[in-house]
């Protein structure tokens, strides 16, 4: 079966037990012997991570003070990795250090099962999950999944404990579960409990459940106040070289949202990625790459190691301005390109929608026939955005030093394209190859600081030079300086979304 194929847990994980000595009860069975336990209780506290809480939280909050921040949109799911703290915490945290200011009532935990052989997915049948950081609730939306068919889990499965068990103090249960010995959803839980605080807790130990048909059963509890993780670690025991290459391509298959290729990919939590991955199709959910690296590049040798990746999925940021707000906007923005036109003067802009007068960052781009004509803008907010797309109105027309002033005459035949944008947010990487993995065609807006030196373009600009390092060549020259000098070190790179609309394309007298 895959998941014998696939047992092995990083380089602070022992090897499982041959022997197998218990059986799983159904999950929220009827009957005494399924009677709700209170706690499900730490099985890796003191072997992947520290067992004294201020040891816990010090180890954490050192990898977060090391994590870069990245761009994101509104939050929505996690790729973690899940090997022992000292190899996979530094990657882990570049994704828990998304969640500082953020709030989610649920949380949705997926990993894989490494110690029990199930063809479901195992919901854990406790009231509160235990770390030595403190107990979290078990949401309620637990007992709902655990309901539908793909997380029902049948009446036995096979469970070998590890042999780490055998130098521990902690007695032996009753009966195993497939939680009992498992540290794939557990590894998690310490770095959502030191970075979003208090939290209801959705614990999912995965087997060979059908990922398509597990994604539609985990539709319902899902909202914008539930976050999903998924917690894999990727190749295992490779020489460097080879870990990173095979990395590689499955973090390539995981941003591109191709399911196909992920199906052959090598991760241990390749089922929850799957499961993440339909529900990110359904909804239209982006990615973005955080951090990847192996335990070679983290704490341990390089002749044997395993990879770890942090990738963010999350909403796009457009679809935020109604119709009817669009309509004001370009309105505002036609009366100001006249008034330009006429007479070189700012128009008069009375608000007509208090839902426009939030300060936001915006640009204003003319076209004939498709053709560039002019473009300025404001990367960050300088008053309401229906004055600032009044603004940029008239200095697309009037002030870009690329273009002749827009005469009275041409101004009715341009067309006009309002970007209302998020606000830029740094970019990390370490290297001008992990600046190209990083970036997204088509949902970067991207900002280049080069020196002195700096340019951006819009996410639209993908459609013209879709290629990752034509575009930043391009851009460097913009900047004014050569195509290649991206590549400086100390280049500094702010990414950041559009929400585009225009106007229809006039027609040709």
């Amino acid at each position: 079966m895959p998941h014998r194929r696939l047992v092995s847990r990083g380089l602070l994980a022992a090897t499982v037990a041959l022997t197998t000595l218990g059986a799983c009860p159904p999950a929220w069975a009827s009957g005494e012997a399924a009677v709700m336990a209170s706690v499900r209780e730490p099985a890796v506290a003191g072997l992947f991570y520290p067992k004294d809480p201020a040891d816990l939280s010090k180890m954490i909050d050192a990898c977060l003070a090391a994590a870069q921040a990245q761009p994101v949109g509104e939050l929505r799911a996690l790729v973690c990795p899940h090997a022992g703290y000292p190899y996979s915490g530094p990657v882990a945290a570049y994704a828990y250090k998304l969640l500082a200011g953020r709030h989610f009532d649920t949380v949705v935990v997926m990993g894989p099962s490494h110690y029990a052989y199930l063809h479901a997915g195992s919901v854990a049948n406790a009231r509160l999950y235990r770390t030595p950081l403190g107990d979290v609730p078990i949401s309620d939306k637990a007992r709902l999944l655990a309901l539908s068919s793909p997380f029902a889990l049948e009446p036995s499965c096979e469970v070998q404990r590890p042999d780490w068990w055998l130098q521990s103090s902690r007695l032996a249960p009753a009966v195993d579960t497939a939680e009992t010995w498992e540290h794939s959803v557990e590894v998690e839980i310490p770095f959502l409990q030191r970075t979003l605080g208090r939290f209801q807790l959705v614990p999912v130990v995965c087997g060979d459940v059908d990922p398509a048909r597990a994604a539609k059963a985990l539709g319902p509890i899902l909202d914008d106040r539930t976050l999903v993780v998924a917690s894999s670690d990727l190749s295992h025991y490779y020489s460097y070289n080879r870990a990173r290459e095979l990395d590689r391509s499955c973090v390539d298959a995981i941003c591109r949202l191709d399911i196909d290729a992920m199906e052959s990919q090598e991760a241990c939590g390749r089922i929850p990625i799957l499961i993440l991955m339909h529900i990110a199709k359904e909804r239209g959910w982006k990615v973005r790459l955080l951090d990847a690296r192996n335990s070679g590049d983290t704490a341990g040798e390089k002749s044997r190691v395993v990879g770890y990746a942090a990738i963010a999925f999350y909403a796009p940021f457009g679809e935020r301005i109604g119709a009817d707000q669009r309509k004001s906007l370009l309105r505002i923005a036609r009366g100001a390109l006249r008034e330009a036109a006429d007479t070189g003067r700012l128009a008069e802009t009375p608000s007509p929608d208090p839902g426009l007068a939030e300060p936001r960052g915006c640009f204003v781009t003319l076209t004939r026939h498709g053709e560039l004509r002019g473009c300025i803008g404001y990367l960050t907010p300088r008053g309401p955005l229906y004055r600032a797309v009044a603004e940029n109105a008239r200095n697309a027309a009037l002030e870009d030093p690329r273009f002749a002033p827009v005469t009275a005459r041409e101004a009715d035949g341009l067309n006009i394209e309002i970007s209302v944008l998020s606000e830029p947010r740094p970019l990390s990487f370490s290297s001008p190859e992990d600046l190209l993995q990083k970036l997204q065609p088509g949902v970067d807006g991207v900002i280049l600081r080069i020196g002195e030196h700096v340019a951006t373009y819009l996410p639209q600009v993908w459609e013209q030079m879709p290629d990752k390092k034509a575009f930043l060549s391009s851009l460097a020259v913009k900047a004014g300086c050569g195509p290649s000098d991206w590549r400086i070190p100390g280049t500094t790179v702010y990414l950041y979304e559009a929400e585009a609309f225009k106007e229809p394309e006039p027609q040709p007298p």
